[in-house]
């Protein structure tokens, strides 16, 4: 399993193992106590459920998805902790049944720390890009994207 021998290989190892179906090689960039929190805020706490969520993922409605790294852009905290942040665009996506849907933007910020076999990610966060938008409200239980300015 490759590891990131810098922090900013970690966002294409990452679509790398994703774009592969490889939910444990993608898991492997992950310390065994990390979390990753996803679009949607689901919460996973350790490199095995890390590995479970993306497996399942991967398989059903990300099957035929790919990402691809934007723009890339590194923290360096310390000699050993950084913070990366990558734009991603996702294709493939599959709706409920089964039908293509349209790309993706996201987000995403991984934080890392050099181990004695490299970098590895001890947190991550995906944030999808709504164009136009600044907050989301939520009304009757429904979540809206919406955009606050020039309005009255």
């Amino acid at each position: 399993m490759p590891m990131a021998e810098t922090p900013d290989d970690i966002p294409r190892l990452f679509q790398d193992a994703w774009n592969r179906k490889d939910a444990h090689a993608l898991a492997g960039l992950f310390s065994n106590d990390a979390d990753f929190v996803n679009v949607v805020g689901l919460w996973w706490h350790n490199r095995a459920n890390i590995e479970r969520a993306h497996h399942y993922r991967l398989t059903t409605f990300f099957r035929n998805s790919t990402i691809s790294a934007r723009r890339i852009k590194l923290r360096q905290i310390s000699e050993d902790v950084a913070i990366v942040h990558t734009r991603w665009k996702l294709s493939g996506q599959l709706d409920k049944a089964g039908e293509a849907l349209e790309d993706r933007l996201a987000i995403m910020m991984f934080v890392a720390e050099r181990s004695t076999t490299g970098w590895i990610v001890c947190a991550a966060q995906n944030t999808d890009i709504i164009p136009g938008m600044e907050t989301n409200v939520i009304r009757n239980g429904e979540i809206t994207a919406v955009d606050y300015r020039g309005k009255e």
